[in-house]
């Protein structure tokens, strides 16, 4: 079962805490280690970063946990893979474009 880390706030808040203490889970101290994701708004555009290699050794999350995040909304992910590849078309979260 993958684990999640979502926030919904009334005014921009910083994830840096909660996502860094969510990485370490992601092949340190838990076993998703099948690549993670998080997504959170910036305005009214959304960014994302996603990688298939264990989050608590990828440079791309220590690169994230460093960021300024500040946001209302956001949605981290780790995985533990029992469907799929473990690829980078596998990660969450996705986004689609409604219209």
């Amino acid at each position: 079962v993958c684990e999640l880390l979502g926030m919904s706030a009334n005014t921009p808040t910083d994830l840096c805490f909660s996502f860094t203490g969510l990485t370490r889970r992601g092949g340190e101290t838990g076993p998703h280690k099948d690549g993670w994701g998080v997504a959170f708004y910036e305005g009214k555009g959304v960014r994302m970063f996603h990688d298939p290699e264990p989050c608590a050794t990828s440079p791309i999350a220590d690169f994230v946990s460093k960021l300024p995040i500040k946001s209302k909304n956001a949605i981290c992910h780790i995985r533990q893979a029992n469907v799929g590849n473990i690829n980078l078309a596998n990660t969450h979260p996705f986004t689609r474009e409604l219209w």
